[in-house]
Order: C-alpha cells, then sequence, then structure tokens
C-alpha cells in the first residue's frame, strides 16, 4: 500500500513539474511566432532594414518610395519594385513624350482616334471631329484636365498612331532605367497587361520634373481652353490633384506638380515631386485607397525632408573629376560614408557612395593609374631637363669670379696694413 501511494505521489510530481517547466516554453514559442509576425509587418519598408538608417513610418496603400532626384537615392521603399497598375499615372509619360516630341504652337487636329475617347468612359472635354488645339492646350487638359480624347490624339500627332506613341513609351521608359514598365495605351485606362512600379514611376518623374514646362504645367490647379474653330465657347479644367492647391487639408508646401487618378483596377495612385532647402525629393504611392494617397505622400515627404541631408564629398577630393554629392542621413559624417571603385569603359572610375551598405551617390574619379602614369612621366620629364641644363652648363665663369674675388682679398689686406703702418 505504501508502494502505490509513493508513486502515485512521485508520478503526481512530475506532471506538475512537467506542466510548471513548459509554460516558460510555450510562452516564448508564442513571443517569438509575435516577434515574426511583427518583422514580416515591418519588413514591407525595406529601408528600415538599413543599418543605421531613419525609420520609416508604415502606411496603407500598397507601394510607395522616396526617391532624391539629383542621386537616384531611395530613402523609402515600401514594396517599390511589386508590379501594380499604373492608372493616371500614365499620363505622366504621354505629356513627357509630348514635350520630347513637339512644340507647344503645333496644332493638333482632332481626328476619329481622339474622339473616340470620348465615349469609352474615361474622362475628357468632349473634344469634336476636325477641332484644332494647340499642343500647349493640350498638354493642359491631359495633366489638369486627365483628359482621355486628348491623351489619344496627342498620341496619333506624335507618333503617327496610338501604337506607335505606345512603343515609344515602352522604349523611353527602358532608356530611363525602367525594369518593370509595360504601356499598352496613354490614357491609364485598365489594361491586365499594362503595369508599373513605384520606382519605376519615380525614374519618369525625375525625367518629367526635369523639364521647366512640364513643372509648369503639372503644377498648375485650374486652366481655361479658349474656344476652338469647333467650340462656342470656353473650356474651365480643374485639377484633382489636391497637393498644389492652396488651403486644401492634403496641400504641401514646396510641391512642384504631379498627377492624382484612380481606377477601380489600380486604387488611388499619385506621383508627385518637391523642393525644400535645396534638396527635390519624388514620390510615388501606388495602390491605396481614395482619399488616402495625398496624405500618405505627404507624410513620406517629410520623413525624406527631416531625416536626411545633403553631402558634397566631391568638394574635399581633388580625384574626383564629376558628381560626389550624397545624400545621408541627418547627423552623420563623411567618416561613416564607405565606397567602392569600378573602372568605367572610357578609362575612369565610377565611385559608388555607401551608408549602410546602400548606395546615396555616385561620382566620376580620374584612374589612379592615369594619376600615377601622368606623375612618372612629368618626373622623367624634369629629370631629363634637369640631366640637360647640367651637361650644358661650364664652370669657367666661377673660376673666373673666384679668381677676381681672390685678387681682391688680397689688395685689401695689403691696404689694411699699410695704415696701419702708417
Amino acid at each position: 500500500m505504501k508502494l502505490k501511494k509513493l508513486t502515485a505521489g512521485l508520478l503526481a510530481l512530475g506532471i506538475s513539474a512537467s506542466m510548471f517547466f513548459q509554460m516558460p516554453v510555450m510562452a516564448a514559442e508564442e513571443a517569438a511566432e509575435d516577434a515574426v509576425q511583427d518583422t514580416s509587418a515591418a519588413s514591407a519598408i525595406t529601408t528600415n532594414s538599413i543599418p543605421g538608417w531613419p525609420q520609416g513610418e508604415d502606411i496603407s496603400s500598397t507601394a510607395a518610395v522616396v526617391m532624391e532626384e539629383s542621386t537616384n537615392t531611395i530613402l523609402y521603399a515600401r514594396n517599390m519594385d511589386q508590379i501594380l497598375y499604373p492608372g493616371s499615372a500614365v499620363k505622366i509619360m504621354t505629356t513627357l513624350l509630348a514635350l520630347e516630341n513637339s512644340q507647344l504652337t503645333d496644332e493638333v487636329t482632332m481626328t476619329a482616334t481622339g474622339v473616340s475617347g470620348v465615349t469609352d468612359g474615361g474622362v475628357n472635354i468632349s473634344a469634336q471631329l476636325d477641332e484644332v488645339f494647340t499642343m500647349e492646350q493640350c498638354l493642359y487638359a491631359i495633366m489638369v484636365g486627365s483628359a482621355n480624347d486628348i491623351a489619344l490624339q496627342v498620341a496619333e500627332h506624335i507618333s503617327g498612331s496610338v501604337e506607335a506613341f505606345v512603343a515609344q513609351m515602352n522604349t523611353r521608359a527602358a532608356e530611363l532605367g525602367c525594369t518593370n514598365t509595360v504601356f499598352t495605351n496613354p490614357t491609364g485606362l485598365p489594361d491586365e497587361n499594362q503595369h508599373i512600379t513605384a520606382h519605376d514611376m519615380a525614374l519618369i518623374m525625375k525625367a518629367a520634373v526635369s523639364n521647366e514646362t512640364f513643372r509648369t504645367i503639372a503644377s498648375t490647379a485650374s486652366y481655361t481652353i479658349p474656344a476652338t474653330n469647333v467650340s462656342g465657347g470656353t473650356r474651365a479644367l480643374t485639377s484633382n490633384f489636391s497637393m498644389i492647391t492652396n488651403g486644401n487639408a492634403s496641400y504641401y508646401q514646396g510641391c512642384l506638380g504631379g498627377k492624382e487618378g484612380y481606377t477601380e483596377a489600380s486604387g488611388s495612385t499619385l506621383v508627385c515631386a518637391a523642393e525644400r532647402n535645396g534638396m527635390t525629393l519624388i514620390a510615388v504611392v501606388l495602390q491605396g485607397a481614395q482619399g488616402t494617397t495625398a496624405v500618405e505622400a505627404g507624410a513620406i515627404l517629410d520623413y525624406g525632408f527631416n531625416n536626411f541631408q545633403m553631402l558634397n564629398l566631391g568638394a574635399t577630393d581633388f580625384n574626383v573629376t564629376s558628381g560626389g554629392t550624397v545624400v545621408a542621413p541627418s547627423g552623420i559624417s563623411e567618416s561613416d560614408i564607405t565606397s567602392e571603385d569600378t573602372p568605367a569603359d572610357d578609362g575612369s572610375l565610377r565611385r559608388t557612395y555607401l551608408f549602410g551598405g546602400t548606395a546615396i551617390g555616385t561620382a566620376t574619379v580620374a584612374a589612379a593609374q592615369e594619376q600615377d602614369d601622368s606623375l612618372s612621366v612629368q618626373g622623367e620629364k624634369n629629370l631629363k631637363a634637369a640631366e640637360e641644363l647640367s651637361s650644358s652648363k661650364t664652370y669657367v665663369p666661377y673660376y673666373v669670379i673666384g679668381g677676381v674675388g681672390f685678387v681682391l682679398l688680397i689688395l685689401l689686406i695689403l691696404w689694411i696694413i699699410r695704415i696701419v703702418k702708417s
């Protein structure tokens, strides 16, 4: 009986101990799972994983990026390489190509191609067959009024057909460094084959804002098209881009312009550029909810302006022939930045500046070998010149001067003796 009681007691003690020691293990496992979930949520903002990088707040839109314009440095990235529908942001490329391939005074006559955009269900200005606009009026209609009918007509006017213009759009995108972009129309209307990434869109916007005329058009809140050869009155256009409208809750000081749009396929999309304290940032927000993209674009722009600085490393390095500007977290110094050099085809070196393993700027540097060779050649020239000079010299003048000096010294001594004796 005693043996049974002892066995039961030991068994109960073992079960209790097992339960006691399991509790921390289970708690630790749950904590680990929570940590994985937290890391997974934060990993959407890839720039937050850079050592020493300012931590950016998350947003609700699927993808976003903030890029510094002069160096292409990515300051904030959330799913920036995820392929999404571009929506009305396509019109930025349409406008850029038109500016690069036409004059503002060109006359654009509406054909059946453009007029078809009046009935395709998209935004339009009710352009009529044979109606004539200037290219300048057309570009304001595209950017301010988001007019699909005018976008189609401009495409045909520039390239002869919409299809040829779309091909030109894709070629230009590739030239700008876009790697995940396919355009199928110049309007941004939904097409399952038309897609882009936030990063690619930032590269296109960079090219666009470098054009002063684009800046003027993209930053215009309202525009009036005067009466044409067909219309009996004016057309007043009002932009839905809230970041340039003073008094609007989403107004952003320093905004250089942009484009905002919405389709069911793309969600709300917004592309803009802003300038403060000599630094220009480009922000792209894709697949957001209506009414949120402007607020989120403003928030990530604030993050960029408040947490980063521009440094000119080329000013202290005489080997740098061009570039040398970097965009780095505020408060760091030149000693915190590393660099890597790679040979270029022209014999120079391309220097990439790094912080936390991330590229923050580039420069062109004179190749070290070329510098050594030039110094060596110059040294040899100087040595040869010295040798030639030495070989051409004669020591006769020095002997003559020495002899004359000796004679004068003897005469001086004799004169002093004579004076003393007298």
